[in-house]
């Protein structure tokens, strides 16, 4: 015996208590994650200022209307209208770990300023899917180190991005210039080094700054140019040895053949060229 399931039309009131429903339902869980962002970032980090005195809710909008215990004048997070963290500023709190993956939670923020701390170790690989929509970056003044992840030229958003001041290697990610909407970037007093890519070459020198190993516009040329140089009067001096070597060769060889012949088959073939 089949069972047949009738829909029932939803009454005027009744459609908008479910649509309100619907939108508290939304809002409780934009705001969860956000409160699940904020409490990561506290629980992973060293606070000795006790800088991070949030005061948690089931609402990050009533968080932000009273400014997370903080005054307005010193207000480190900015919201969206329905409570959202739109932005986040932990500068110079002296806060100490390393890059908190609890930012990623916080999937509406657009700014994030970490600035004047002392953060240490890398940056996540993964940086642009924990940070897909935001269009400032400010790291600066810390102590990160290893490579600039390549995943930094997917955050298609980026607007500003200072990583000066810091510990980080290798090379500037290729994929950095292809940041289509970047008009601010700053990576001095790093240990960077390589050329400086192309797209990226319209910033000022002071941008690249303190980098020894860095080279190209704008800063000076990169030294392979040299070093080709180099290998080419190494290639250019062999070239000459060996040919001085292949005649003064064949010239003991020719007036001093019993210097290299040992068969005695051969020796009625050899005679002198002069008497």
């Amino acid at each position: 015996m089949l069972l047949a399931t009738q829909l029932v039309p939803i009454s005027h009131p009744m459609k908008n208590s479910v649509i309100l429903l619907l939108l508290l339902c939304i809002s409780s869980c934009a705001g969860g994650s956000d409160v699940q962002c904020l409490k990561g970032l506290k629980e992973s980090l060293g606070d000795p200022n006790g800088a991070l005195s949030w005061m948690f809710s089931n609402n990050v909008l009533e968080d932000c209307i009273y400014g997370f215990s903080f005054s307005p004048a010193n207000r480190p997070i900015e919201c969206w209208n329905d409570g959202r963290i739109m932005s986040l500023n932990l500068s110079g709190m002296e806060l100490q770990g390393s890059f908190p993956r609890g930012l990623q939670f916080c999937r509406s923020m657009t700014g994030l300023d970490l600035s004047g701390n002392d953060f240490t170790g890398p940056l996540p690989a993964d940086i642009d899917q924990q940070l897909p929509f935001v269009t400032s970056l400010d790291l600066s003044s810390n102590g990160f180190s290893g490579e600039i992840p390549r995943g930094i030229g997917n955050m298609t958003y980026l607007n500003t991005v200072n990583l000066q001041h810091n510990r980080f290697t290798g090379q500037i990610p290729d994929p950095m210039g292809d940041l289509a909407r970047l008009v601010s970037l700053n990576v001095a007093d790093n240990s960077l080094s390589g050329p400086i890519p192309g797209s990226l070459q319209r910033f000022s020198a002071e941008d690249f700054a303190g980098n020894d190993g860095l080279c190209g516009a704008p800063l000076g040329k990169c030294k392979r140019a040299r070093i080709h140089l180099r290998l080419r009067r190494v290639n250019d001096a062999s070239s000459i040895g060996g040919a001085v070597g292949f005649v003064a060769g064949f010239v003991v060889a020719f007036y001093f053949p019993q210097w290299f012949v040992f068969c005695g088959s051969l020796r009625p073939y050899i005679f002198p060229v002069c008497s």
